[in-house]
């Protein structure tokens, strides 16, 4: 192997290993090595096996070269390019990753419309493969249909691409009223922190469902006889707590009230879909719902999720950090309303036309252009709150554009551990940001961004804010290793660049 490759791999390496918060010494302990050898391999210092990359890659929980596929993929970006014309914004990430969990539900034939095409889904595809499921992309790969076997085989279950998602979480609502005894691989998805499952638990006991967690998996058992006999009252108003609530709630035979439950846009979207296959739910967009059950559900369902604020949100962040005028279409407004008015009061030009209805029929949508602005920082802090307040997925979306605004900008990110921590890669490129704790960055602004070549941060929407930074930036930028960019959105370079952007894919090793 050429000396320069040993350099490249090393740097890369030694990226990943921080962005994990490592030291040389925790990496050598998880690999059975020497602090020693960990440096001279980040220096590029020793000859390295691909089997010792893997297992690197694996400890590190990054995928730093692929065996058997093409590696990692990386994006060139070169920055100061106006963004002009118009975009759609995709159909939800979340809301398809809980409609993919919620056809376990139906014996019938589930078709879902404008299914987004993303790493997430991917691997639930998968999983949902190695239980039996039959998927196929229909009508020239837009629109995914999912027919269940009588009887899933959870001893074939995929654990790689299991642990590759937290969204498996969501299978333990559907699984109790189909299985007395199964086991799931440990939920993964984003390095956030610490998170709990505690609060899904305390839903589904109600349910009678019991979990032991050992050896790297939930060991689930069923006690069929038990059902709630009271309200549900959730411990955390969390998006994927309320949807595996409603998903044990769907097939109980009888009358389930879930108190303090989300009403977010992917648990709206759940509930509708939940109507689509007979199961009546009354309070949709409150914090309480009640779920009028039915045992069986063998149905053949049509249903199309709605678009997705989050990337809405992601498609206005790069019109204002690049000084663009562009117009953002089929933007569900009424899960935005309040990041618009933040925006508003820091001084953005923009105009919406009239609302128009989603293909679910349900949801409200509209057009929206933003113009280039002079921002000032916003007199409150941003901070997030569960709908109807400032969205938590969006907060790190108000770091890149409080970096362009006159002023201070206090974020507090209270709700993950690391998320904050992510956001002060901007520093690199540039930004003034400095964190206070690990929730709290005070962002000043206006910013000179600056090109730089970086490791992605593991985190999904930290991930983005750096590829807006990077578009902004004079010269050009590399960010590696995007899979988590892939997580959550669909040929994103691709369709930035269809309105101006100058982004290339490419491959190392």
């Amino acid at each position: 192997m050429a000396d320069d490759y040993l350099v490249r791999i090393g740097k890369l390496i030694r990226d990943a290993r921080q962005h994990r918060g490592w030291t040389q010494s925790q990496l050598a302990d998880a690999l059975g090595t020497s602090q020693s050898a960990v440096n001279r391999i980040e220096r590029g210092n020793q000859n390295i096996s691909l089997e010792m990359i893997a297992r690197i890659g694996e400890a590190l929980d990054s995928e730093i070269v692929s065996l058997g596929y093409a590696g990692p993929m990386h994006l060139r970006v070169v920055g100061r390019r106006r963004l002009s014309g118009s975009i759609d914004v995709k159909t939800s990430k979340n809301a398809c990753v809980a409609l993919l969990c919620g056809s376990l539900l139906n014996k019938g034939r589930t078709v879902l419309r404008r299914v987004a095409r993303i790493e997430e889904v991917y691997r639930l595809l998968e999983v949902l493969h190695s239980i039996g499921v039959r998927t196929r992309w229909i009508n020239d790969g837009t629109d995914l249909e999912i027919t269940p076997p009588a009887r899933l085989d959870m001893d074939g279950i995929d654990a790689d691409a299991a642990r590759r998602t937290r969204s498996i979480i969501m299978f333990l609502g559907p699984l109790l009223h189909r299985l007395d005894r199964f086991r799931l691989p440990y939920a993964g998805g984003c390095d956030l922190g610490t998170r709990t499952i505690e609060p899904h638990m305390i839903a589904l006991r109600r349910f009678g469902l019991d979990i032991t967690a050992t050896e790297g998996q939930y060991h689930a058992v069923v006690e069929a006889s038990v059902a709630p006999d009271r309200p549900i009252v959730l411990t955390e108003r969390g998006d994927t707590v309320t949807e595996n609530a409603l998903l044990a709630a769907a097939r109980h035979d009888g009358v389930t009230v879930i108190r303090n439950a989300s009403s977010n846009y992917m648990v709206q979207d759940l509930c509708f879909f939940l109507e689509a296959l007979g199961v009546r739910v009354d309070g949709i967009g409150t914090t309480t719902l009640t779920v009028h059950g039915v045992p069986e559900i063998d149905v053949d369902v049509d249903y199309s999720p709605s678009e997705d604020p989050v990337e809405a949100m992601s498609l206005i962040a790069a019109a204002v950090v690049t000084e663009s005028q562009l117009t953002i279409r089929r933007v569900p407004i009424e899960f935005l309303e309040i990041e618009l008015a933040v925006l508003e009061e820091m001084g953005l030009d923009h105009d919406r036309t009239p609302e128009y209805t989603a293909d679910n029929g349900r949801t409200r949508l509209v057009d929206l252009t933003v113009r280039p602005s002079k921002l000032e920082a916003p007199i409150d802090k941003i901070h997030p709150m569960p709908f109807p307040g400032l969205n938590i997925d969006n907060v790190p979306f108000f770091a890149a554009i409080a970096a362009v605004a006159q002023g201070q900008t206090l974020i507090h990110d209270w709700v993950y551990d690391n998320r904050a921590i992510y956001l002060t890669d901007l520093n690199r490129l540039g930004g003034r940001l400095q964190l206070l704790d690990p929730h709290r960055v005070l962002v000043e602004g206006p910013t000179r961004w600056r090109a730089a070549e970086m490791m992605c941060p593991p985190a999904l929407r930290p991930a983005v804010v750096v590829l807006l930074a990077m578009m902004a930036a004079e010269g050009t930028s590399v960010l590696r290793n995007v899979y988590v960019i892939n997580r959550g959105y669909e040929d994103l370079a691709e369709r930035l660049n269809s309105v101006g952007a100058q982004i290339e894919i490419f491959r190392d090793i």
